[in-house]
């Protein structure tokens, strides 16, 4: 049995991917902020026949989310696949002329500073296993900027190349890098966009291992 980690484990696409990588006989290690809600997700899915536990740790704070994943590694086992897509913080998302150091800073320690510190946590346990997949979803200002949502771009587009580079790094190791890019919001019972819908998209990308990048849908103009 080895573990699925997810960072930003909610009741929206976190939930979905528990649930669909579950089914496939994978431990559920949920990461979130708040304790109480990643709990209550991990108890529902115990109740329904998977194996589940929730952790605490704030990306920015990687610090906790490295103890987070090295207890969820001694409580579940080693993490074979781990999932990035913890929601964007409001800050994050305001125009490039009203947004301070602080949001970009922020920004950057979100989606850049907290993937590198969880891939760093979990890589050893892949090559261990000699499997593994670094799965990431971010949004459209991951790959076309827009200047009404300052922080997203500038910290998505850091990501982007992190991705970009980790799949460079681990080109002739068994382990999968993939991002899947959902341009505007994820919309429940969306035949595209759907919580279900991406989790089985993630899903597929994890088992076939053919493409860098997905998009969920195709991205639109934006208007500058």
């Amino acid at each position: 049995m080895t573990t699925f980690a997810i960072i930003g484990a909610g009741r929206n696409l976190g939930e979905a991917l528990a649930r669909r990588f579950g089914r496939e006989g994978y431990s559920l290690a949920l990461i979130s902020r708040n304790q109480e809600r990643v709990d209550q997700l991990a108890s529902d899915l115990v109740a329904d026949g998977f194996t589940a536990k929730g952790y605490a740790a704030n990306v920015r704070d990687t610090d906790s989310l490295v103890a987070a994943l090295d207890q969820a590694t001694q409580d579940l086992g080693l993490i074979e696949v781990l999932s990035w897509n913890p929601l964007p913080q409001k800050e994050f998302l305001r125009p490039l002329l009203e947004s301070t150091v602080g949001d970009i800073r922020a920004a950057v320690e979100f989606s850049v500073y907290g993937p590198v510190a969880g891939v760093h946590q979990v890589l050893q346990g892949m090559r261990v296993l000699k499997k593994g997949s670094l799965l990431f979803v971010n949004g459209g200002s991951a790959v076309q900027p827009v200047q009404h949502f300052a922080g997203t771009s500038i910290g998505f587009a850091g990501e982007t190349a992190y991705v970009e580079m980790l799949n460079q790094a681990l080109k002739d190791e068994p382990i999968y890098v993939g991002q899947l890019i959902i341009p505007g919001a994820i919309i429940p019972g969306d035949e595209q966009k759907d919580p279900q819908v991406l989790a089985e998209k993630l899903w597929q990308m994890h088992t076939q291992r053919s493409q860098l990048r997905v998009f969920a849908t195709e991205l639109e103009t934006q208007p500058y």
